[in-house]
């Protein structure tokens, strides 16, 4: 397996992208943003749209529409009361404009598969690089604002009173966020993005007591299904994102068994 250089590409990129989309999932549960992670996954479909449709890498798409769309969300959704009107607005706007990018592009129906459910066949050794280049920013802003980040995501009432610049965390993290989901989106597609996003740091939740623990419970949990997706796909020829699913409900289903136990 190990001898095709797409495999090998397919592994690194997976390592990365299960270890950002494990940490910034503690935060999206821990900031109830479930719904904002699967909002982000239908405009990285369109951003992606968008770039072939501009004839550019379809990375530079997602990027583009999902940091554009988060801005713009962070700046709509100052009330939390709000925010759910706001994706939704947000998302119905660039949703729509997917599919119109799509459908003027002259492209075959293989383009909108590969964006809605990955390919890792694709994954060439530039897209590696752009993975680690991302995954380094992504990390390097969640070093920096660990501690009022945390604070904000899981004490936000405590976070304001400090006098914490709360909007202005959230406006950061949602860029971030962004960048976590242009990037996973190469291995399993803008359909299932928040399933990384989400499920691992949803079993962690239960698993764990700390954030630290939480983080390293949903980054466990997201490499064993990437690895193992990435193999099952690989010697079954089924799609990879069917199985890293698969793999993280197990996981989360799982944790929820362990919980009632306690």
């Amino acid at each position: 397996m190990f001898s095709f250089e797409f495999m090998q590409n397919a592994y690194i990129a997976g390592t990365f992208i299960a270890i950002i989309c494990g940490i910034m999932g503690v935060y999206v549960v821990g900031r109830n943003m479930s719904f904002l992670s699967h909002m982000l996954s239908e405009i990285g479909f369109s951003g992606a749209a968008f770039g072939i449709f501009m004839g550019w890498q379809a990375l530079t798409g997602m990027l583009l529409f999902t940091i554009v769309s988060s801005i713009l969300i962070g700046k709509m959704s100052v009330q939390a009361s709000r925010r759910e009107s706001a994706i939704s607005a947000v998302s119905s706007l660039f949703l729509g404009l997917g599919i119109l990018f799509l459908s003027i592009s002259n492209k075959n129906v293989s383009y909108a598969t590969n964006i809605l459910f990955g390919s890792v066949i694709g994954i060439g050794r530039s897209e590696v690089c752009q993975v680690l280049l991302l995954t380094i920013v992504a990390l390097a802003f969640i070093l920096l604002m660990y501690r009022p980040l945390k604070f904000d995501s899981f004490d936000h009432v405590g976070a304001s009173v400090k006098g914490i610049h709360t909007n202005f965390i959230s406006i950061i993290f949602l860029v971030v966020l962004a960048l976590s989901v242009s990037t996973a989106a190469q291995i399993v597609g803008s359909l299932l993005i928040f399933v990384l996003l989400t499920l691992p740091a949803a079993a962690a939740k239960i698993v764990a007591k700390t954030v630290s623990g939480m983080m390293l419970f949903a980054v466990g949990a997201a490499l064993v299904g990437v690895w193992l997706g990435l193999y099952l796909g690989y010697v079954t020829s089924w799609p990879v994102s069917f199985f890293i699913a698969l793999i993280e409900c197990i996981v989360y289903f799982s944790a929820m068994l362990l919980g009632r136990k306690d």
